[in-house]
């Protein structure tokens, strides 16, 4: 494997780990205003089973992403790759 291929590689999972954070956080996010939607309303079925699906799914994502960016920085401060 060339440098230039694991360079493309190492900031393509980059982008990924990114991407995953953010819509992890986001997901927190509307379970967070969810919740305190029916705090201030009442807690309805459907509601309840929103804000569990924004905190599963936003954990399945959130933490291989926050894995993953430690991972590549760790790969870029072991072998950094040379400039181009």
């Amino acid at each position: 494997m060339s440098a230039d291929d694991l360079a493309a590689r190492r900031h393509r999972i980059a982008q990924l780990t990114v991407t995953g954070q953010r819509l992890g956080y986001l997901l927190y996010l509307a379970a967070a205003a969810l919740f305190f939607t029916g705090f201030a309303t009442r807690f309805h079925g459907p509601l309840v089973t929103a804000i569990i699906v924004c905190l599963v799914v936003g954990s399945l994502v959130l933490a291989p992403a926050i894995v993953f960016s430690y991972a590549v920085r760790a790969a870029d401060r072991e072998e950094p790759l040379p400039p181009h």
